[in-house]
């Protein structure tokens, strides 16, 4: 897998919003913070729109991050933030500049649909916060960010859950929004798993939702294609009037218990105020013990 440059003091960072429309407090916070350390930004033509539930139409949407693609001084395009709308555009898309110069693409949630066709590439790409998170995020998070663009050795440590299965696993990470990779899984886009590290995270399901994905990813094979499995925040999930009996752990574990593949459960990334930077693509060591939990990059 290729890795884009590491960025620089004085490269350009695009702010770019390619689903759902963001209220310009949240880009101008974050231009503030991306410059106070050292680099310029550039807050695309339709960022701070809006058409209907989007920061505007498929096409103004696609000309911005067509621009932030090709435009040479563009050193990474960082997602405003998610949502829906990604899907609409990401096929829309000439992605011929960017094979020959990769730059990072930075963002979670509906940005995984991006990570996608980046990893069909074979070219990395960082699941980071974006810019509607940045004031809740943790200094964790932030930093992590950073560190993933500017080439910054790190791993991400975390206290065990009780409900982790310990072990010990090296591959090549991938994964994100768990309804996306869901989405994607008889398209041309969907990841290869593997020998992979996988993580996952979602946020606002249902937890008979929650097991009709996981259902879906055992009959595709993916949990014995896997060496490791990553469950990120699990967040506000929902329950039906009449419960459905068990919870996303559950759930989790009843497919991949016995598969003798390390999981961490609790780990952070995904909707939470701690979401840590993790570089889909590259290669990582996943260890799992009573003790810790640690995935560093190798």
């Amino acid at each position: 897998m290729k890795a884009p440059k590491s960025l620089i003091p004085g490269d350009l960072i695009s702010i770019v919003a390619p689903a759902k429309s963001i209220e310009a407090g949240y880009v101008e916070y974050a231009v503030e913070v991306l410059n106070k350390k050292g680099y310029r930004t550039k807050v695309s033509q339709h960022c701070l729109g809006q058409y209907n539930y989007y920061s505007g139409t498929d096409e103004e949407r696609r000309l911005d991050f067509q621009e932030a693609l090709d435009n040479p001084e563009v050193k990474a395009i960082l997602c405003a933030r998610g949502g829906y709308g990604s899907i609409r555009i990401f096929d829309l898309l000439n992605w011929d500049e960017f094979k020959n110069s990769p730059k990072w693409i930075l963002g979670f949630s509906d940005v995984t649909v991006f990570h996608h066709i980046i990893h069909s590439f074979r070219i990395q790409s960082i699941h980071s916060t974006m810019p509607l998170n940045f004031r809740n995020n943790s200094v964790e998070a932030i930093e992590s960010m950073f560190s993933a663009i500017n080439g910054s050795l790190f791993k991400v440590t975390c206290a065990p859950s009780k409900r982790n299965i310990n072990g010990t696993s090296k591959g090549v990470l991938v994964g994100g929004n768990l309804s996306i990779i869901y989405s994607l899984l008889s398209s041309d886009y969907c990841y290869d798993f593997t020998n992979k590290i996988l993580f996952i995270e979602d946020l606002s399901e249902q937890y008979y939702h929650i097991d009709r994905m996981i259902h879906a990813l055992k009959k595709a094979g993916i949990f014995d294609k896997i060496r490791g499995l990553i469950v990120g925040g699990m967040t506000d999930l929902q329950d039906t009037k009449v419960p459905f009996g068990m919870n996303a752990y559950e759930i989790i574990l009843e497919h991949v218990t016995g598969l003798d593949i390390p999981v961490s459960f609790d780990f952070p990334c995904g909707h939470i105020d701690d979401n840590r930077a993790m570089i889909l693509g590259s290669e990582v060591l996943f260890q799992v013990s009573d003790l810790s939990v640690e995935l560093a990059y190798v």
